[in-house]
């Protein structure tokens, strides 16, 4: 039973990428160093925005890559050598084009599934490592993916996108305490209210 030590939330720097899907990782990260009064402050030493603090009794690292997201292995494997962290005690946050908006799905270990941020990181660390993938819907066509990962969500949409990053912070203890399978239980049978 691995406890988390380091939760990566993924997405691209700067203000004109903040609101657009790709940044769901970062949305759930930001959040949940609101809700336990983690500070995140610029880490240039490892290409990220990073924070420590204690979640549940549990004390967890924070780290939001600032590379864009196609090098986010730049961040993640520096930080883990130098803090030592195994891999399965990592979960990493990222948005998912093959579930609709509004699901979550916890996984563990796999290969990247085309996300360009764990295609960057998964040679420098394993694949061993949790996964919160957050739905943000598919286009429809490989030609509107990335006009789409790169948009932001009509309001409809963002509200079922934030009730299931509500529904990843509420589940948020059970994995830091190890609990994985009790967390992928609850996760993956979530359902979003629809307005």
């Amino acid at each position: 039973m691995n406890k988390l030590s380091l939760i990566v939330g993924l997405g691209n720097p700067g203000s004109e990428y903040a609101q657009t899907r790709h940044n769901a990782g970062f949305w759930y990260v930001q959040q949940l160093a609101d809700q336990y009064r983690i500070s995140l402050k610029n880490d240039p030493r490892f290409f990220g925005i990073s924070g420590r603090g204690t979640i549940e009794g549990q004390e967890v690292r924070l780290l939001l890559p600032t590379t864009f997201m196609n090098r986010s292995g730049q961040s993640v494997a520096p930080f883990v050598k130098f803090f030592q962290i195994p891999v399965q005690q990592i979960l990493i946050a990222h948005d998912e084009l093959d579930m609709p908006a509004g699901t979550i799905r916890l996984k563990t270990g796999g290969g990247h599934g085309g996300h360009n941020g764990l295609r960057d990181i998964v040679p420098h660390i394993g694949a061993d490592f949790h996964r919160l993938r957050i739905g943000i819907g598919h286009p429809g066509s490989r030609e509107k993916v990335t006009g789409h990962v790169l948009g932001k969500a009509p309001q409809a949409e963002q509200n079922l996108l934030d009730q299931a990053i509500e529904q990843a912070l509420q589940q948020t203890h059970l994995l830091v305490n190890g609990d994985v399978s009790k967390a992928m239980n609850q996760l993956n049978a979530f359902k979003p209210e629809r307005g």
